[in-house]
């Protein structure tokens, strides 16, 4: 246990919570003395030694369940163990024959746990997992759940229930009774649930291990341009509005260049060639087109779990370009959508941007996208016309519902554009929940703003629209 703790306080080091050596001496006694057979205790003895500061609870909150689980994985049990001892000798051999030729491997290992009781250690787990999956080549920053899904089906995990319903039938046809089988099958489905409870706890806390020992890698001077959202704590947030003030100085340098050069709007050169025909196609006449207008802007972000970092930025950014931009309308989603205009009329954007998730309800796993556009669609379609750039901002989860094309279409039908602003990374819009794949095609543009380097070239980009 004591190094499973001193790992835990590697990884919360790596988040950016100041923990001294006394402190992390602290922590190994007070575990020792709460032990482990109470996890809140155990819990609130980590927590009062480790946390100083109330921005760093959340980071604990984070980190606490991937290195000691939800719960601990259940002890576990031979079955058979109430069987004569000449019945637990035919179970045996009904095992040892299936087993002789199973493949693959690591699943006739697992059986073998199952059938026998004889669990694996922390470490032994950790190796096996290493060995038959490919936890250890996952990206660190990978959802943990969708992780533990992609470990159990490389494993083959499911697939225990169907060894366990012929090993049943074996027995049944050597003369063992119904209710000895109903006895096997129950302590068997109980060492299953406990492999797999082990199996989950053991990947949570390899990725965030993994997690931890990238963020010590990194250069002590790394440039926040370049810093992934999810690792830019509260201690950043003075630096980072000065690094987005800066940002913002840049790009309205280069918006009013753009627009001095083409003050008269952009050479349209096949217009210049149809108008000089008469002249014998020699020009003239200069045609330009339209001059380009500053853009509209509905920013709808999601404010939910870690996206609401990047919903931040997006909105600090935006608003410090105000004097680039006609109309600038900001909602917010999470399981509710809520208009926080007033919230920017009434206070400073770095006072605004702290309660804007106020406005909106929503718990872990009630994301409700497709709720959220029909509501933008009924209430507040003033805040779409031919001249608006509608931008959304988040990950494509829906937890609540699937996905609601027709207002979405709705949306981009009355908007000048439609873009798509994703924190994550492609790879990661695979989930069972997330419907990028729906969504993205519909957009005008979709573009990964994981840092603020590329949030600021995906905003850049919005002045170039015609």
């Amino acid at each position: 246990m004591n190094e499973r703790v001193v790992q835990f306080i590697t990884a919360l080091r790596a988040q950016g919570v100041r923990i001294s050596v006394a402190e992390s001496i602290d922590a190994l006694r007070a575990a020792e003395v709460a032990g482990v057979g109470d996890r809140g205790i155990f819990r609130s003895a980590l927590r009062a030694t480790l946390v100083k500061e109330p921005h760093d609870l959340p980071t604990f909150d984070k980190l606490f369940p991937s290195y000691f689980g939800s719960e601990a994985p259940p002890p576990m049990q031979q079955p058979g163990g109430g069987m004569s001892p000449e019945d637990q000798e035919k179970l045996l051999e009904q095992l040892l024959e299936m087993m002789e030729g199973m493949t693959p491997e690591q699943l006739r290992q697992l059986f073998e746990a199952m059938m026998t009781g004889q669990g694996m250690s922390s470490r032994q787990m950790r190796e096996f997992l290493d060995q038959n999956t490919s936890m250890s080549q996952m990206p660190a920053s990978a959802p943990g759940a969708w992780a533990v899904r992609r470990a159990l089906r490389e494993l083959e995990f499911d697939r225990l229930e169907e060894l366990l319903q012929e090993l049943l039938e074996k027995l049944r046809e050597a003369g063992f009774s119904e209710e000895q089988l109903q006895q096997l099958a129950e302590e068997a489905r109980e060492n299953q649930q406990a492999l797999g409870q082990q199996i989950a706890r053991e990947v949570g806390s390899g990725m965030a291990e993994r997690e931890a020992e990238e963020q010590r890698k990194q250069p002590p001077g790394e440039d926040l341009l370049d810093r992934p959202f999810e690792y830019m704590g509260e201690q950043d947030l003075d630096d980072i509005r000065k690094v987005i003030q800066r940002l913002a100085a840049q790009l309205r340098t280069r918006v009013a260049l753009r627009q001095k050069r083409a003050s008269k709007g952009t050479l349209d050169a096949k217009g210049t060639i149809r108008a000089n025909l008469r002249y014998g196609a020699v020009p003239v006449e200069i045609r330009h087109r339209r001059k380009h207008l500053k853009p509209r802007l509905t920013v709808v972000c999601d404010v939910s779990g870690s996206v609401e970092r990047a919903s931040r930025f997006m909105l600090l950014l935006v608003y410090a370009l105000q004097d680039q931009i006609s109309r600038t309308r900001p909602f917010v989603y999470y399981r509710t959508l809520a208009d926080v205009r007033s919230d920017f009329e009434e206070l400073r954007p770095e006072e605004a941007v702290q309660v804007v998730r106020s406005r909106v309800q929503g718990g872990p796993w009630q994301t409700s996208l497709g709720a959220c556009l029909g509501t933008l669609v009924k209430d507040h379609m003033d805040a779409v016309d031919q001249r608006t750039t509608v931008i959304f901002l988040g990950d494509g989860d829906d937890h609540m519902g699937p996905p609601n094309t027709q207002d979405f279409e709705a949306i981009k039908r009355r908007a000048h554009k439609v873009v798509w602003f994703n924190p994550e990374q492609r790879w990661q819009w695979q989930r069972e929940d997330n419907h990028m794949h729906v969504y993205g095609p519909l957009c005008d543009g979709v573009h990964v703003v994981s840092n603020l380097r590329e949030l600021l070239a995906a905003v850049d980009g919005l002045f170039a629209y015609r």
